[in-house]
């Protein structure tokens, strides 16, 4: 593609002198694992996001399912989510032994519902997971409000909002417990897996880092049953480079789905920017009635997309039939039909967000449909 849909490799290219001169004092330094790349990149991210501990994991699926086993939660426990969501928040949930429960969403936000949690509680839930989708919050204040009147915990997912913020908060700064992913395409991205647990509850924080390294309260010696999900050296040496170049980043991201705002065509519905939030657009997210013949033509134009997400999980084949849903999704399922996620990263260049925009005008222009589109 002349204009990829995501180009991590983009950002190493930008960043390329600081990254290879942390890579190099990783290697010299000789220590790989849980060293003080790792301690520093712990520290300097929870200062970032406004928490008291930060615990470096192997990926942003084992960070939740550290989250979760921190919280106690295990075998005969719900945990409420949605279902229109990348399907490691599920998977999460499984490794932990609950059960999942599915929730709607928002039509506009496409974040959890906070009206669909009440009658999806049973006495056996014990945490709520609100993802913060796109890199737009969740309704977070709402969330765990709810949740704290039914003595429930809130296990934020910010896998996509890496610098979000609702009412001048950071994600993963208002919940019990929060799980990252710095997957390459985030906004915070590694190269290659990594993960961490953010929170300002010094118990959970304890739970989590001896559940990541076997349990260990000392070398070898298990006082607890965990698992081995470690952040190594070379990624936190990478990732505390990034950091520093978080928000500036962010703010381009703002910059080109300004761009889009402006020039996308009527009939195409934009991201909603939700009050009180700072969006940091890990992804730029359009509705269209004819997703798929779009993405088409914009692949025909060397324009790569995405879907986020092609099928909720509660339909997906490994799940269909065996996971609680309460009520009907209808706004997940329409959601999937239509959203399509148009290129959007630091690198892009404004000439080629324009590019992008203009061929979904032509697009629209050379197809055109009825304005009750929705």
């Amino acid at each position: 593609m002349n204009i990829p849909a995501a180009n991590p490799q983009a950002q190493y290219a930008a960043h390329r002198a600081e990254i290879d001169s942390a890579i190099a004092r990783v290697l010299d330094a000789g220590h790989y694992i849980l060293g003080e790349e790792t301690r520093a990149f712990e520290r300097e991210f929870a200062e970032y996001v406004g928490v008291e501990h930060a615990i470096g994991a192997g990926s942003g699926t084992e960070a939740l399912h550290l989250a979760l086993r921190a919280c106690g939660i295990g075998p005969g426990d719900e945990v409420v989510t949605v279902s229109h969501t990348a399907v490691a928040t599920v998977a999460a949930i499984e490794l932990a032994g609950a059960a999942p429960v599915l929730v709607d969403i928002d039509p506009h936000a496409y974040t959890l519902d906070p009206q669909q949690l009440e009658p999806a509680f049973t006495p056996r839930t014990k945490a709520v997971i609100p993802v913060h989708l796109y890199g737009a919050p969740a309704d977070i204040e709402s969330i765990v409000s709810i949740a704290r009147r039914h003595g429930l915990k809130v296990i934020e997912d910010c896998a996509q909002a890496h610098g979000a913020t609702y009412r001048g908060r950071r994600v993963g700064s208002w919940g019990d417990i929060a799980a990252f992913s710095f997957y390459p395409t985030k906004n915070l991205g590694a190269i290659g897996d990594g993960g961490l647990v953010a929170t300002s509850d010094a118990h959970l924080a304890e739970r989590a880092r001896l559940l990541r390294e076997y349990g260990w309260s000392e070398r070898y010696v298990s006082s607890i049953a965990g698992w081995n999900s470690r952040l190594d050296e070379l990624q936190a040496a990478i990732l505390r480079v990034k950091l520093r170049h978080l928000d500036a980043d962010n703010a381009r991201r703002r910059e080109l789905a300004a761009i889009y705002d402006e020039m996308l065509p009527p009939g195409v519905r934009k991201p909603a920017a939700p009050d009180r939030c700072v969006h940091v657009y890990h992804l730029y997210v359009i509705r269209h009635p004819r997703r798929d013949l779009l993405a088409a033509y914009l692949r025909d134009k060397n324009i790569g997309t995405g879907i986020h997400y092609p099928v909720p999980i509660h339909l997906q084949p490994a799940y269909r039939g065996r996971l609680a849903v309460a009520g009907a999704l209808p706004e997940t399922e329409r959601a999937a039909r239509e959203v399509l996620s148009l290129p959007i990263y630091p690198e892009l260049t404004t000439d080629q967000a324009r590019q992008v925009a203009e061929a979904i005008r032509a697009f629209d222009a050379v197809r055109p449909f009825s304005t009750s589109r929705g």
